[in-house]
């Protein structure tokens, strides 16, 4: 397989997503973004709402939001949709366009494509951040927009109002373009001061003359919000440690701890070495509203193993985790995982690779593991196109305790794995310690097997993964219908075999029956 980016240089750069994902028989192309596992509310509750993780009615069980960005809705092609499934065997809400009140369905919107959860009125039920990154707006094609969707003791969208982000418009500057993408990735928490925050990527922003620079909104703060645009030359405190560059896609990816913010642009080219990739780091701390910039990250920066090649796109996916060291009495660090899908190894081009850092207070980074399939009682065989990294997700089960293997888990999408009977891009995920050798106890999650999906050809299992304290999701939207469905499974499994311990399936539990790309993103 070739290289995945997000469009080649100098052509006209739009998403796989456009079209049923896709995946030529040559090339795996970049399909859905799903940003990282969210953080829950630091929030005392208010009356009526428990403050539980992802519980967006409140009644203190976690609910679970599931997206389809390419379904029908009301005959329109492509118009995207979530659904809401509450948890506690009390039903299920279709999330649309209209139900949101974020403008009316239109073709190729694409609804859905990003998520992200959080508190973000601090009232104790949990809010739903959507990514809408193909909306027409003004006539401008593909700007994009993203919506927040409030909780209440009734559900989302039977209390306040939403909010709109879109570019041009109250609370937001600036003005909408065609091929923004805003709404591309999506990141929200709270902050350590017990500030909800959200980060909304728009990485195919031009700056002045400068094509698909890159550009990342920040919104925080309840009830009043202070919003901050973010780019590679914000000319605040010292300015971000980079320059903008044409094509660098900066708000590819986005991740966050209460600490930490980390932003991908995996188009940046190193010197004449293009779509290296970087991911730069920041604090929550604010200076004229925007995020203190506290590091760039590259693969030919002081102290990171391997080097920067062209196509590598490091920082494709990203993931990040609060993390304590044994003996400190405060969760002051962060844990980093970066995709690096493009990595070529000794054994292939394209095979993909992880590297994991952990993030200091003061914003120095340590390099704790290179993950790859070659690596050193790592399960599986990195070979040419498995995309490695693709897709991460991590969770940290027990943030206010030393960090350790079993507390610290990180999953990797490998979507163009070939099964060993030879069923091309069959996929897979693969699960490690986040913490220690990452051989020690990884576990691969495979369809027709652990994932109960029938296995196929071009199923790219790996390409949604996403999580919290229930566990660890995976959608499986591509392949057969038939075989669509998202799956939890718990972030640690000993010993062989290993089952979901939850299924969501389109036609059962209350949800519809049509599946176009269900389970594409699940938080």
């Amino acid at each position: 397989m070739s290289r995945t980016t997000l469009a080649p240089r100098g052509a006209v750069r739009r998403h796989a997503v456009r079209g049923a994902v896709v995946l030529s028989a040559a090339a795996l192309a970049l399909a859905l973004t799903a940003g990282s596992a969210p953080l829950a509310s630091q929030a005392a509750a208010a009356t009526g709402c428990a403050g539980a993780e992802a519980d967006f009615n409140g009644d203190g069980i976690r609910d679970t939001a599931i997206a389809d960005p390419e379904a029908t809705v009301n005959g329109v092609s492509k118009a995207g949709v979530v659904h809401i499934v509450y948890g506690g065997g009390k039903g299920v809400l279709e999330l649309t366009q209209e139900a949101a009140k974020s403008g009316g369905s239109e073709a190729g919107d694409t609804f859905g494509y990003s998520m992200a959860v959080y508190d973000a009125d601090l009232d104790g039920c949990a809010d739903l951040a959507i990514g809408i990154p193909y909306e027409d707006v003004g006539g401008h094609t593909d700007a994009g927009r993203a919506v927040v969707v409030y909780g209440s003791p009734a559900g989302l969208a039977a209390g306040k109002a939403s909010i709109q982000y879109v570019q041009g418009a109250a609370p937001l500057s600036g003005a909408a373009e065609a091929d923004d993408w805003m709404g591309y990735s999506l990141a929200a928490g709270t902050s350590s001061t017990g500030v909800p925050f959200l980060a909304i990527g728009a990485p195919g922003e031009d700056l002045g003359t400068t094509p698909d620079a890159g550009s990342v909104i920040y919104a925080s703060g309840s009830p009043t919000l202070s919003i901050g645009i973010i780019t590679q030359d914000t000319a605040t405190a010292g300015a971000v440690p980079d320059t903008v560059e044409p094509y660098d896609r900066f708000g590819t990816a986005i991740a966050a701890t209460p600490t930490h913010l980390a932003i991908s642009a995996p188009g940046e080219a190193q010197d004449t070495i293009v779509d290296a990739g970087s991911v730069t780091t920041f604090s929550h701390t604010l200076v004229s509203g925007v995020p203190t910039p506290l590091n760039v990250i590259h693969q030919d920066a002081p102290n990171v193993f391997g080097a920067c090649e062209a196509g590598d796109a490091f920082g494709t996916s990203i993931t990040a985790v609060p993390y304590r060291a044994e003996g400190a009495t405060s969760t002051t660090e962060s844990l980093l995982a970066v995709g690096i899908p493009g990595e070529d190894l000794s054994t292939g081009a394209d095979a993909g690779a992880v590297q994991v850092f952990k993030l200091n207070a003061a914003g120095a980074y340590t390099e704790l593991a290179w993950i790859d399939q070659n690596v050193a009682d790592v399960g599986g065989a990195a070979e040419p196109g498995d995309h490695f990294g693709q897709r991460v997700a991590a969770f940290n089960t027990a943030p206010t305790s030393t960090s350790t293997a079993a507390n610290v888990r990180l999953a990797v999408g490998v979507p163009g794995e070939d099964a060993a009977n030879g069923v091309v891009d069959r996929g897979i995920v693969q699960m490690f310690p986040m913490v220690g050798a990452p051989g020690a106890s990884d576990k691969i999650l495979e369809p027709g097997s652990e994932i109960p999906t029938p296995m196929a050809p071009r199923e790219y299992a790996g390409m949604s993964i996403g999580g919290g304290t229930a566990g660890l999701y995976i959608g499986m939207p591509y392949g057969p219908v038939e075989g669509r469905a998202v799956y939890l499974f718990p972030w640690t499994i000993s010993g062989t075999g290993g089952a979901p311990i939850e299924t969501f399936k389109p036609g059962q539990g209350g949800i519809p029956a049509e599946a176009k790309t269900f389970g594409a993103v699940v938080r």
